[in-house]
């Protein structure tokens, strides 16, 4: 049996299926920024994601701030004259914290993109390697002086409830507040450059943990046998080889803090500048190879 062809005219069709270009504002660069910084601010406390990935930030925050609360309850309690603990100490007595903190959300942060090639997706929109680093570097430094400035939110608002000089507490939550502004930039440099060497998570973490934990321990220990010796004019320079102790040496020099150093040395002028420069140095360093790193990746 034959099968009836259609007409020669009708074999090809043009079928209108109601595409049309995009004629809105173009939002540009800016706006792209804006949002990558909002998305990775939002992913750095688990928001938007699933609820297994809020529980770690969640509870670190609240590891910070209870001690502080704690200190508070105390202070109001006792009827004290003064905290505890200067608004400048607490971030160095929890160090720990910060360090498990940037070590879980660095790698969060950037070995996603690197793990599953979408790096290249961001800049086949109007957006740039530069625009890329400096949102996820905001980003996170952003979550951190968070988890750190909060902790000094409930001291300042316990002083305050506690009937403590207004002026000296004004004075040492600002001045806590930019010690950990500091280290918020320095950590979440530190924390990027090392999670962006490599797209597994679990490495990211390790190495974190590692270099902060590592540098630390190595650094006090070194303080700890210099004081021993009596050679204690080393041991604010020992201090530059860590990045907690760097912040701790900033702060003891030029923020009226107690020293955290064996023997509560602080760094002299020069010292101080010193720790200054290098934390300058370790900032704009991170910087420069987070572009480096991406203007490879994103191609």
């Amino acid at each position: 049996m034959a099968v009836e062809q259609p007409p020669a005219g009708e074999q090809t069709r043009i079928h209108n299926i109601g595409y049309r270009s995009y004629d809105g504002p173009r939002l540009g660069r800016a706006y792209a920024r804006r949002s990558l910084y909002s998305q990775s601010l939002r992913g750095a406390w688990g928001l938007g994601r699933s609820a297994k990935s809020k529980v770690l930030p969640m509870l670190l925050l609240v590891v910070m701030c209870v001690p502080a609360a704690i200190m508070v309850a105390v202070t109001v309690a006792t009827k004290a004259k003064d905290l505890p603990v200067d608004y400048t100490r607490y971030a160095i007595i929890m160090q720990a914290v910060i360090s498990l903190y940037i070590a879980s959300q660095a790698p969060q942060a950037v070995s996603r993109d690197l793990r599953f090639k979408t790096v290249p997706l961001y800049f086949s929109r109007p957006i740039e390697t530069a625009d890329y680093v400096r949102a996820k570097y905001a980003a996170l430094s952003s979550a951190l002086f968070i988890l750190t400035a909060a902790p000094l939110l409930v001291l300042y608002i316990g002083a305050l409830l506690a009937k403590l000089d207004f002026a000296d507490q004004t004075k040492g939550f600002a001045e806590g507040l930019v010690s950990v502004a500091l280290l918020s930039l320095l950590f979440a440099g530190i924390g990027l450059v090392i999670a962006a060497v490599t797209p597994r998570r679990g490495f990211g973490i390790a190495a974190v943990i590692a270099v902060l934990v590592i540098s630390y321990g190595a650094v006090s220990t070194l303080q700890a046998i210099a004081d021993a010796q009596g050679t204690t004019g080393a041991i604010p320079w020992i201090g530059l080889f860590s990045p907690i102790t760097l912040i701790d040496g900033v702060q003891s020099a030029f923020l009226g803090a107690t020293s955290a150093a064996p023997g509560g040395i602080a760094p002299g002028t020069a010292a101080g500048i010193v720790h200054v420069l290098v934390v300058v140095g370790l900032v704009a360093a991170a910087y420069g190879l987070l572009l480096r790193r991406y203007r490879k990746v994103g191609l």
